[in-house]
């Protein structure tokens, strides 16, 4: 469990972790510098082995971030949990490299915390780079009902209404203050004190599912998580993981770990069942439309799902099972400190 460190002069205290994603950083590093105008603030980032620069710029770049550089990728959850250590904030803000924070969203997000302190957690209204709702901000828990929706298809095809599509809350446009179960972890704030009662993120989770995971465990803290529009930023999403099947293959392991975690010891294995549902009819139903329309890019994606399959033993009983030392956290090889306040 973290050491909550005595409260200091800084209002809220911005991580950042990046992995190859040099230019995007900078930009959000830059948004950050501009857009934040109101509140005392630090930086930290965090860099997993990036062979792109990333941590040069990061030491160079004017908002003069407290940078830890990390010989190995760790993962998003473990990054986050020893950059957290350093925090002297009330509140702990993680924001994605790929963001770029608009009219004062940091500003705003966190007068909306003080506004609003029951809900412990906090997050706010992503865009795509075109303007167009990223509904990736905020997430309903997994439910049988969800899990049989997305294996049979409905979600695809009903999308837009909640029913059908609950862990999107449909096409639900985060046009109002709404509580809701999840906060992404690409803009989420988060008192301080509560993170360390929590011991931040589990490690276990390499990335994705840790954000939800954290939440869900927040609710014995008597957190209530709210997301509001009037904090708004770009996320583009994806930019540091391209690779369609392994992405999807960590996706899956996540949220098998959820099942295991948050799910009843009866229904657990339903909740695993139903979600090896999802990638087990997807190559089905892609395979066939391949084979009937001779698409190259249906063909590609078949083959994705058919590698997703193939792959199950990476994801099917969580990361538990095949990551059973994810926990251990390794030791820093290099870290500058050029804090700001």
């Amino acid at each position: 469990m973290s050491r909550i460190v005595p409260i200091s002069n800084v209002d809220v205290s911005i991580i950042v972790v990046s992995y190859n994603t040099r230019a995007l950083t900078e930009a959000a590093l830059t948004s950050v510098l501009c857009e934040t105008n109101t509140l005392r603030y630090e930086v930290i980032c965090v860099d997993n082995a990036s062979t792109d620069g990333s941590a040069e710029m990061i030491a160079h770049h004017p908002v003069k971030a407290d940078l830890v550089r990390l010989d190995e990728n760790i993962g998003f959850a473990r990054a986050n949990t020893l950059a957290a250590r350093r925090a002297k904030g009330r509140y702990i803000l993680l924001l994605n490299p790929d963001t770029i924070v608009l009219d004062g969203a940091i500003d705003k997000l966190v007068a909306f915390a003080r506004t609003h302190p029951a809900a412990r957690i906090w997050g706010g209204r992503t865009l795509f780079p075109d303007g167009k709702l990223n509904p990736s901000s905020c997430w309903q828990r997994m439910t049988p009902w969800n899990l049989f929706c997305r294996a049979a298809g409905l979600t695809g095809l009903l999308a837009r209404f909640e029913t059908f599509n609950g862990e999107s809350y449909g096409r639900w446009p985060r046009h109002h203050v709404r509580e809701v179960d999840i906060v992404s972890g690409c803009f989420f704030l988060i008192e301080r004190e509560l993170w360390a009662g929590l011991g931040g993120f589990d490690p276990i989770f390499f990335m994705y599912g840790e954000e939800a995971d954290l939440c869900l465990r927040a609710r014995g803290f008597s957190a209530r998580p709210l997301v509001t529009p009037a904090a708004t930023i770009i996320h583009y999403g994806g930019a540091s993981e391209t690779a369609r099947a392994d992405k999807m293959v960590r996706l899956l392991a996540a949220k098998a770990t959820l099942i295991n975690r948050h799910w009843s010891r009866a229904m657990a294995p339903l909740g695993r069942a139903l979600l090896a549902a999802w990638p087990a009819s997807r190559a089905i139903a892609t395979t066939a439309l391949a084979a009937l329309t001779g698409s190259q890019s249906r063909k590609a994606s078949a083959a994705a799902w058919r590698e997703i399959w193939a792959r199950r033993k990476a994801w099917r009983q969580g990361y538990e099972a095949c990551a059973p030392d994810a926990r251990k956290l390794p030791a820093l090889v290099q870290s500058s400190a050029r804090g700001r306040s």
